[in-house]
């Protein structure tokens, strides 16, 4: 599953293209930064409530292909040309973190 799968499903709303091309291996939830930074997988799709300038810099050094910011969290718009800056795809939603991920784990499997 590549983010353009997410994109295209339709689930969240994209606010950061990023890579669509990126490769996600897995969901991953976490709102405790420090937890994030040394368990997120490389490749996964974070899903968060977490939507601040620190969220991005996690998501940077622990490789992550994208994050869900879920439950109506927002990033600012500074912060949002930062994650365009950097690359990083950031979507969101208003479904809760367990659902988000969900979703994301069942449209990458078959």
């Amino acid at each position: 599953m590549t983010i353009q799968d997410i994109i295209t499903a339709n689930y969240f709303t994209l606010k950061v293209p990023g890579d669509p091309t990126r490769t996600i291996s897995t969901p991953f939830c976490c709102d405790l930064l420090s937890i994030a930074m040394s368990k997120a997988p490389a490749d996964s799709a974070w899903v968060t409530v977490m939507g601040n300038r620190n969220t991005l810099a996690v998501a940077s050094l622990a490789d992550v292909a994208c994050i869900v910011l879920a439950e109506d969290v927002q990033l600012n718009e500074t912060d949002l040309t930062c994650a365009q800056e950097q690359g990083i795809t950031v979507f969101e939603t208003g479904m809760p973190v367990f659902d988000a991920a969900i979703l994301i784990y069942k449209l990458g499997r078959p």
